[in-house]
């Protein structure tokens, strides 16, 4: 008698790790931001939090394409993966951008950051109206889209963590190359928002074509 085919847990046991460490994240993050928990947590213990969860960030982002790929190598993709991957992916992004955000720090990056948040939310809810009717399977450009937006979220979180580790001088005052980094930084916002823009337009284009051949 033939046995079913065994799916593998650990994908998507990878993808729940990244839900979780998205919420955690955020936590971290808030409880780093200037004014959140002054009163209950000393300087020295907020910015620790910002370095947690920097490490979370990076650490729980590199798994987003390492359960993918064990999926697709251990032929275990499933209907549950595929539901729980984008959303663990826009959790820890947003996560991200509203612990970024809450800094207060950093100039410059609020409008690129909206325009993420605002693209994000719009795609998610046309999925949500269009579920049954029409397909919208995820493009190379959208997946290419989510890595921009790690880096440049990594990068941002790292701006405002020099202290933290140790990327200082003796007197307090950043390194000569710090300045340059962070402008970086900012342009890679910008640039993560103009390809989200970008993949959330072709999303709307293929669901109006999609919905004209109906």
């Amino acid at each position: 008698m033939s046995t079913g085919h065994h799916i593998n847990p650990i994908p998507n046991i990878l993808t729940g790790i990244r839900l979780f460490a998205g919420v955690v994240m955020f936590a971290m993050l808030a409880g780093a931001a200037p004014g959140a928990l002054d009163a209950w947590l000393s300087p020295d213990t907020q910015l620790q939090f910002g370095v947690w969860a920097f490490w979370i960030f990076v650490i729980a982002a590199s798994t987003d394409w390492v359960d993918g790929f064990l999926a697709r190598r251990w032929n275990s993709t499933t209907r549950w993966g595929a539901i729980l991957d984008p959303i663990a992916d826009k959790v820890l992004i947003t996560g991200a951008i509203l612990g970024v955000l809450a800094s207060g720090s950093l100039p410059g990056i609020a409008l690129p950051c909206g325009l993420i948040l605002f693209r994000e939310f719009a795609v998610s809810a046309l999925r949500e109206t269009m579920a049954g009717r029409i397909e919208l399977p995820v493009t190379l450009a959208a997946k290419w889209k989510t890595t921009v937006q790690m880096v440049a979220l990594a990068a941002l979180q790292l701006t405002l963590l020099w202290s933290g580790f140790g990327l200082q001088n003796e007197d307090g005052s950043p390194l000569s190359w710090q300045p340059a980094f962070e402008t970086f930084a900012v342009f890679l916002i910008w640039f993560a928002a103009v390809i989200t823009l970008w993949t959330g337009w072709q999303y709307f284009r293929e669901a109006r074509r999609q919905m004209q051949d109906l």
